[in-house]
């Protein structure tokens, strides 16, 4: 496996919301390690899975370092002692935390003297119908148009896994074929983004004044479409463009720095 790097802690992008409770932030120095796997391709500098971007983001919110360990689709093995065959899989110490949703909320209730992910309980429990959202229509409805290009990104034992496990989801369809109505295709998914479309034009970002956990949700889909393809999936002057501009830039430009597509 390649040899990991160390994701910094990140200053918040907007003056931090107060988490739960009264205690003063415990300095890094006070907690354990953590580590978290990560999805890349055969560029292990460029992670790609739109879940471990929302963990990489909240902890980037919290405030928490991590150590970043690539991992591949064929190196189930490497997680497995954890319980899981699939990432993110987060370490806090000796303790297993697996699939994104779950580290958020573990991250939520472990580090409430840090700024909260999502505001309440209010705010969780809309998050958690997000968060259905962002994998049902966002993923979904962005992963027949980028699929071809993912499996270009990729070694070739793991390029064959995922062409076979993913054409399966297809129906069969081999992933150029579905990727070869995307210009037409696109234009159904943007339409599919005016709930969020119509929220940003009020406000800065889904949560409100400053990102939370809602934005991470959706804004983990674009990075992970920013980091595999060249196809944009979005017009310049539609307003989750300018969303999507201001995540590239929080915590000190975290995922702008992480290489990318210029979509």
């Amino acid at each position: 496996m390649s040899a990991s790097a160390v994701m910094a802690p990140h200053s918040n992008p907007l003056p931090a919301r107060a988490g739960r409770g009264s205690k003063n932030i415990v300095p890094e120095s006070q907690t354990m390690p953590r580590k978290l796997f990560e999805l890349v391709g055969a560029d292990a500098t460029r992670p790609f899975s739109p879940f471990c971007w929302r963990t990489r983001m909240a902890l980037a919110h919290k405030g928490l370092t991590s150590e970043t360990v690539p991992w591949r689709f064929t190196e189930k093995s490497a997680i497995a002692p954890h319980g899981s065959e699939k990432v993110p899989v987060l370490l806090d110490g000796e303790k297993p935390v697996v699939d994104s949703w779950t580290i958020a909320n573990y991250l939520e209730d472990n580090y409430s003297d840090r700024p909260s992910l999502f505001g309440g309980e209010g705010g969780r429990a809309m998050a958690r119908m997000l968060n259905w959202w962002g994998d049902v229509v966002v993923v979904g409805g962005m992963f027949p148009m980028i699929a071809a290009d993912i499996v270009t990104r990729l070694a070739p034992d793991d390029a064959a896994y995922f062409r076979k496990t993913r054409e399966a989801r297809l129906g069969g369809m081999r992933l150029e074929d579905a990727a070869a109505s995307r210009e037409k295709d696109v234009l159904a998914f943007r339409k599919n983004l005016d709930p969020m479309r119509l929220t940003l034009k009020t406000q800065l970002y889904l949560g409100g004044t400053a990102p939370n956990y809602a934005d991470y949700i959706v804004f983990g889909c674009f990075q992970w479409a920013r980091v595999v393809s060249e196809f944009k999936l979005l017009a310049e002057d539609d307003p989750v463009h300018a969303w999507r501009e201001r995540l590239f830039d929080a915590f000190d430009g975290l995922a702008r720095k992480s290489p990318g597509f210029a979509v």
